[in-house]
């Protein structure tokens, strides 16, 4: 269960960095709103992942989610390039969240 919570804490924070784009520097009521609350349930999320998964891994894990998904999101929304590069980091950020898995 805790992994599960840990992928969903990952999940919202890919809303609250895609959210962030649609703030406008927070000039913007319900961008903001939407992307202060995701940042909110981000972390409340982690905390209870915490309770069962070590730190390091937990916050490993749930920043790389965030990072995949908003680099993905980037490129399907934002038009940003899709370099091979690009999409090999991503490869190998994904690696590493399933490396922390597969040994904890």
């Amino acid at each position: 269960m805790a992994w599960l919570t840990l992928f969903l804490a990952g999940l919202f924070e890919v809303g609250w960095a895609i959210g962030l784009k649609y703030t406008d520097g927070f000039s913007r009521l319900w961008p903001s709103v939407w992307t202060a609350l995701a940042m909110v349930v981000s972390i409340v999320l982690l905390g209870l992942a915490l309770r069962e998964l070590p730190v390091g891994t937990a916050y490993a894990v749930w920043t790389g989610v965030g990072a995949v998904g908003t680099a993905a999101l980037g490129i399907y929304l934002f038009g940003e390039p899709a370099t091979a590069a690009r999409l090999a980091s991503i490869g190998l950020i994904l690696a590493g969240i399933v490396g922390l898995k597969l040994v904890t």
